[in-house]
């Protein structure tokens, strides 16, 4: 079974995204909710259809549920663009496309405080969602999505980014 790496280092954050310390992975989910930087890319094809992967029962938040096509911690000493490109590539096999960034906001769940870098792409090649890192993944329609929003399918933090910048079009 695979297991977070507790003892990664990630920068500590003020909400502009400046870097002011650095905390291990294990420390930013420990409830204390230290702000940590995060990248997400959304995934559309050309139907419009958005791609998730399903997070496999192993991993610290979130287990078992359906989230954002790619999403990562910002490793210490790493810049956005940087952890954008290594974790689509590591998640989803993907090097050919072209990210568009559309927004940051902070997002605080139950166990973390994340300030979170959105964008989003359309791609039509093929994914090969990273066996262990995910539990495979496939493209939603926006009535699949929104018929199983609050159903516990997906996670907190995808529920609320769709609805904060997908459903509101900032995409």
């Amino acid at each position: 079974m695979y297991k977070d790496n507790n003892e990664e280092l990630f920068p500590i954050v003020d909400e502009e995204g400046n870097t002011i310390g650095k905390i291990k992975r294990g420390n930013a989910h420990d409830g204390t909710k230290i702000l940590h930087p995060v990248v997400h890319l959304h995934v559309f094809n050309s139907k419009g259809e958005l791609y998730l992967q399903h997070r496999p029962a192993w991993k610290d938040i979130q287990p078992d549920k359906w989230d954002t096509a790619c999403g990562g911690h910002i490793s210490y000493g790493e810049t956005v663009e940087q952890a954008l490109l290594r974790e689509v590539k590591e998640e989803l096999g993907i090097t050919d496309y072209v990210p568009i960034p559309i927004t940051k906001y902070i997002f605080e769940g139950m166990r973390e405080k994340e300030l979170v870098y959105v964008y989003k792409t359309t791609y039509d090649g093929e994914i090969h969602p990273a066996k262990e890192e995910l539990n495979g993944g496939r493209f939603f329609s926006a009535d699949e999505i929104e018929k199983l929003i609050g159903k516990e399918f997906f996670t907190p933090n995808f529920e609320d980014e769709y609805q904060r910048v997908i459903l509101n079009r900032e995409v």
